[in-house]
């Protein structure tokens, strides 16, 4: 069955603690002055903001014919102090716009850095997740949660903590300039807003979840049947794939339209709350202008203080939605980034030192789940340059060997050592360094071919990628191609053929230059006459090297040194090809029977 990709997401405070961090990087000093800078942008704009409706004031007073009558604006004209209004306005945008660009290269560090874990961490990750992981879903689960990260970032900065500035300053203008009723009226729309907002919001979360889900279910069909897209041919199966996309897509429309209905709803709301209580004040306003108690400036710089906190509370609606769509999308992210990592390193572990590179298998027991095993305590040695052939029936365990001895997999019981020294006590990056694998289906980077060959070894030269080429047999190939090595491969290598992508693999892997090789079934997959020229350049590449050969056609491996026979996970025969034949017992059952199928 089909792990999960995530765990359960965190809690919203829990994932604003994990950010924190990236909002205050340790052992850097520019980044936290940048901080603070904007900070004190993000101040002195809100400062103007709150001072500028007092110029408005005073411009219309004077156009009304009543004079400025407070501090630094008394003598100044309508012309004067409209022009400073406009002066202030600018001041405003400019000290905001500033903020914006001192925070810029903390938010994109910050981007870029969660990015690179989550890159990191994936590929830590195990083979067993890899194999049951939804590739398009996942994707998309890095790329939503990477962009909250910047999003967050920048509106806990910019955003709540402004927002609630704003509103306590204007709160005391409010209070202080006309009286407590105004802030009555101010604290109750304010109260009923957020409210209202918060309800609303979290109900359509739930919506927004369910949509996100339906679109990482029709992103994933998608992928898969694009990367299957021979198979998908092979099965004249377009209009299957197409309804099954379609399906995943109404479901993910479905759920959109809900998210649109419950959007339209929040906006309508939040609109008649935030201009009742502006149609409140104004009527309190106007009744003062009436009563000769205000002025005809205090009534517009009342509607121009409601409008100004209209602007971000509407934000606030927006802002609330858009933090809490970040929180789930990021929540999704650090659940993946909770997955453990099935196979680690110890602690201390130290580099694998390879001395003539000798393989061994002591009681080497295995199984994908309890329930059934698939190695039942193998063992065998495959001393330093010698070659080893694994052969037996479809499900005996051959790949399995593999994937353990690249440590894909640790075993549940024995030991793998390579010149004596355990696998799971050696670093896997040094462990990797050491073999070399030829599969039997390789898989290209849709890059060029030069790229996929340098692969193995990025430092290599030029002339050590040609000169591993001509040891696969595929020089000349390339060379009669119009763009030589610089040609693309298409995705997975699909503008090449079974023998000529088998072959650029097998070049990458000898540039590699690793002391040991595994060949996992790198033949079974081409015809006859590809497989010869194949097993010629496989036989270049073993030379020197400690090999295992993982095999179904048992032609490939009559000249190893040694061949054991498999079967259901247990080593039933050993020994060289001829004597393995002279036995008469499975190894010869085995052969007897490819015989008559390459005759028939």
């Amino acid at each position: 069955m089909a792990q999960p990709e995530t765990t359960t997401p965190d809690s919203g405070w829990s994932i604003i603690r994990r950010v924190m961090p990236y909002l205050w990087p340790e052992g850097r000093t520019d980044l936290k002055a940048r901080v603070v800078l904007s900070m004190a942008a993000l101040i002195l704009s809100k400062v103007i903001s709150v001072i500028t409706p007092f110029f408005y004031k005073a411009a219309v007073d004077g156009l009304a014919g009543e004079a400025p009558s407070t501090g630094l604006l008394v003598g100044l004209t309508a012309v004067a102090l409209t022009v400073a209004y406009g002066v202030a306005r600018a001041a405003n945008v400019g000290f905001q716009q500033l903020r914006d660009a001192l925070f810029a290269r903390v938010g994109q560090r910050a981007l870029r850095q969660l990015a690179l874990e989550t890159f990191e961490h994936i590929h830590a990750m195990s083979m067993r997740y890899h194999i049951t992981r939804r590739t398009g879903g996942l994707s998309r689960i890095i790329e939503r949660g990477v962009k909250g990260v910047e999003f967050l970032l920048r509106f806990l900065l910019f955003s709540i903590g402004p927002l609630v500035l704003e509103l306590l300053l204007v709160a005391g203008i409010l209070a202080f300039v006309f009286d407590m009723r105004y802030l009555a009226v101010l604290v109750v729309t304010i109260a009923l807003y957020v409210w209202f907002t918060f309800k609303v919001t979290e109900w359509r979360v739930q919506i927004r979840r369910e949509m996100n889900e339906q679109d990482n279910d029709a992103t994933q069909k998608a992928i898969d049947s694009l990367l299957n897209f021979e198979t998908v041919k092979y099965f004249a199966a377009e209009r299957w794939e197409a309804d099954r996309y379609d399906t995943a897509m109404a479901g993910y429309q479905k759920a959109a339209i809900k998210t649109a209905y419950s959007l339209a709803f929040l906006n309508f709301g939040q609109s008649l709350l935030i201009t009742t209580g502006l149609v409140i004040v104004m009527v309190m306003a106007a009744l003062g202008v009436q009563e000769g108690r205000l002025t005809v400036g205090d009534f517009v710089m009342v509607n121009a203080y409601m409008i100004q906190i209209t602007m971000p509370l509407n934000f606030l609606g927006s802002v609330y939605r858009e933090i809490r769509q970040a929180l789930v999308d990021m929540g999704q992210m650090f659940g993946l980034l909770g997955q453990p990592t099935e196979v680690n390193d110890k602690p201390g572990a130290a580099p694998l030192q390879v001395n003539g590179a000798e393989v061994r298998f002591e009681g080497v027991k295995f199984g994908y789940d309890s329930e059934r095993g698939i190695l039942k305590g193998v063992d065998f040695a495959v001393p330093a340059g010698s070659s080893l052939a694994i052969v037996g029936s479809s499900g005996a365990g051959k790949s399995t060997i593999g994937r353990l001895l690249f440590r894909f997999y640790d075993v549940t019981a024995g030991a793998i050592t390579i010149d004596g020294q355990d696998l799971r006590d050696v670093t896997q990056e040094s462990l990797h360094k050491a073999i070399g694998v030829v599969p039997q289906d390789t898989v290209l980077f849709n890059d060029t071919i030069l790229y996929n060959i340098a692969y193995g070894r990025p430092d290599a030269t030029r002339e050590e990628i040609e000169e591993v080429a001509r040891a696969a047999r595929i020089h000349d190939f390339i060379q009669s191609l119009p763009e030589g090595y610089d040609t693309m491969v298409g995705e997975r290598g699909l503008k090449l053929s079974g023998g000529e992508k088998q072959r650029v693999g097998i070049a990458r892997t000898i540039l590699k230059n690793p002391p040991i090789l595994l060949l996992d079934e790198a033949t079974s997959a081409l015809d006859t006459e590809t497989e010869q020229q194949i097993q010629g350049a496989l036989a270049r590449a073993a030379e020197g090297r400690t090999v295992i050969i993982i095999a179904h056609r048992l032609s490939t491996v009559a000249a190893a040194d040694e061949i054991i026979v498999l079967d259901a996970g247990e080593v039933v025969e050993r020994g060289r090809h001829d004597d393995l034949l002279a036995k008469g017992g499975r190894y010869a059952d085995l052969w007897a029977r490819q015989q008559r199928e390459d005759a028939a």
